[in-house]
């Protein structure tokens, strides 16, 4: 018997209330919405492939391509810098050394894949995990280094603040979500998210000093479960604990999954950073080196800068990090404070610079931003000032053009130019784009004036009346022609072209043939011709009217 067709009647049953498959997807739809906003794993055809539609059953095959190979990566690292350069200004050490990182971790996980494949029976393999540490300031770019690392190479990339975890059994989100977000990121399939990247910032609030009291269970306890994640162990798919997870096991299991898959961290890449505020006391202390003196003058380098540099195992752990913790970050890499010519190229060279955003953001009211430099650099030096890295430009920026955002869209100039003065004395140069928008609202209003009168002449050729436009009635009608995205004396056409038959009624029972149209009669303009019609016969009952309808040519007469 064949299955039942999308049209049979079977198919029907399956789609019934009360269904099975119409709880389930209802259960579904409950798990989405309710908790947590949407379900973690899809199910894929083989690795990289397409998601499986809803209601397809499909047994899951291990679809793995010659020699298990699922991710293949093909790039230098003088290839990754490169990339990097696009978007990262400056950082060139960190660069160097993040790129030959993650070169050395992705080409040891191929090694080991064709080692496992090739089963030759001799010695395996053995592979230290390069894991990387970044210590720099906030707003120097570690997460940007990292993101587009992540998006050049094609792996799914998961980015967390390490103070949102605590050790397990404790409030907080567990470290092993990490790795579930990955399957997330990667649409299901496992074996590309065992070769993703994790990030894990503000590291340096993990750290336990000897001042702390008590049970850390955001700190120390984290540390101690993130070993194991960090080296080498099986995260189950589906955590025990969570009952979205557990109700999405139990969709897949129905669909053909086991409902016992792990993921593997052997391949995975962790990435830490944070600011480590006085680490430098620290090494300070240990080399016996005061921070002022030391430095040469025509070094561009901090003292505390300088300091990072030489940090050590043993800083690190005096600074709070349990010894096994920092000893599975190895590569160390230190970033550098942005001065102000590092903002100003940032604005002008990156290819995510803040300037593109802002420009898009006056298109979307017509209006053409350009910045010129001079106020790129007074920007640059007020972001300095910040000391919050490149999120410091935001700040120096809003503040400048908070006003222009508001009003440019409502004073319809089509350009902003955006310099120094501007930067300097945004009050001043915005009163001067208002008074230009004023005078080029009066030429406008002229040459809208004149279309009106013209339109009111050949009115008044063609039907003998005299329409008179007050000045409020002119402003809207080109504010509607504007809006509508018509001429002017075509507006007026459509608008009034009825009127000729409603004002000889009130012709014949006034006299009148002037009229003032206001900007009541732009609006609802067959509603004031009938006011018209009605207030004309209301003062002189006693003329003689005849229905609208006999002014109609093609309308035979209705009396007697």
């Amino acid at each position: 018997m064949s299955d039942p067709t999308p049209e049979s009647p079977e198919h029907e049953k399956t789609k019934a209330p009360g269904s099975p498959e119409e709880i389930t997807r209802k259960l579904e739809d409950f798990i989405k919405n309710t908790l947590g906003g949407q379900v973690l794993f899809t199910r894929v055809e083989g690795p990289g492939g397409r998601p499986i539609p809803d209601g397809e059953e499909k047994p899951v095959q291990d679809a793995r391509p010659d020699n298990g190979r699922v991710f293949e990566f093909n790039y230098r690292p003088a290839d990754i810098k490169a990339h990097l350069d696009r978007f990262v200004i400056r950082q060139d050490e960190a660069k160097k050394v993040l790129a030959t990182a993650v070169c050395d971790h992705y080409h040891h996980a191929r090694m080991l894949r064709d080692d496992r494949a090739s089963d030759s029976g001799g010695p395996r393999l053995e592979f230290s995990k390069q894991n990387v540490i970044i210590i720099g300031p906030t707003g120097v770019g570690k997460t940007y280094l990292v993101k587009h690392i992540a998006d050049l190479i094609g792996v799914p990339f998961v980015k967390a603040d390490a103070t949102k975890f605590s050790e397990t059994g404790y409030v907080g989100a567990d470290v092993d979500d990490l790795v579930r977000d990955l399957v997330a990121k990667a649409n299901g399939d496992i074996e590309l998210a065992e070769h993703g990247i994790i990030y894990l910032d503000e590291i340096d609030k993990l750290s336990s000093g000897p001042e702390r009291i008590g049970r850390d269970v955001s700190g120390r306890g984290v540390q101690t479960t993130l070993l194991k994640l960090m080296e080498e162990t099986e995260v189950a798919l589906y955590a025990p604990n969570d009952i979205r997870s557990q109700m999405q096991m139990m969709f897949d299991t129905r669909k053909g999954r086991t409902g016992r898959e792990v993921v593997n961290t052997r391949n995975i890449l962790f990435i830490v950073s944070g600011a480590f505020g006085g680490l430098e006391k620290i090494i300070e202390k240990r080399t016996n080196r005061k921070s002022i003196g030391f430095v040469s003058a025509d070094t561009k380098e901090s003292p505390a800068e300088y300091l990072f540099r030489e940090a050590r195992t043993k800083d690190f752990i005096d600074y709070g990090f349990e010894a096994e913790f920092i000893g599975r970050l190895p590569v160390r890499v230190v970033c550098d404070p942005l001065s102000a010519d590092d903002m100003f190229q940032i604005m002008k060279n990156s290819e995510g610079s803040l300037i593109r955003q802002y420009e898009r953001e006056f298109a979307a009211y017509g209006v053409k931003a350009v910045f010129q430099d001079d106020a790129l650099r007074e920007i640059a030096h007020r972001a300095e000032e910040e000391k919050t890295g490149a999120r410091g430009l935001v700040t120096a920026w809003e503040r400048v053009l908070r006003d222009f955002k508001f009003e440019m869209p409502s004073l319809e100039l089509p350009e902003l130019l955006i310099d120094a003065a501007l930067v300097t004395n945004p009050e001043l140069t915005l009163v001067r784009c208002r008074a230009e928008a004023a005078s080029q609202f009066r030429e406008r209003g002229a040459a809208h004036a004149g279309e009106v009168r013209a339109f009111a002449e050949r009115f008044q050729r063609e039907n003998g009346f005299t329409l008179e436009f007050d000045s409020d009635a002119i402003a809207a009608v080109a504010a509607r022609a504007q809006r509508e995205g018509m001429h002017v004396e075509a507006l007026c056409a459509k608008l009034f072209k009825d009127y000729p038959f409603g004002l000889k009624l009130v012709t014949r029972s006034t006299g009148e043939t002037r009229f003032t149209i206001t900007a009541d009669a732009v609006a609802h303009p067959d509603r004031f011709v009938s006011e018209l019609v009605v207030n004309a016969c209301r003062s002189h009952p006693a003329a003689p009217a005849s229905p609208i309808i006999d002014l109609t040519p093609d309308t035979p007469s209705h009396e007697s």
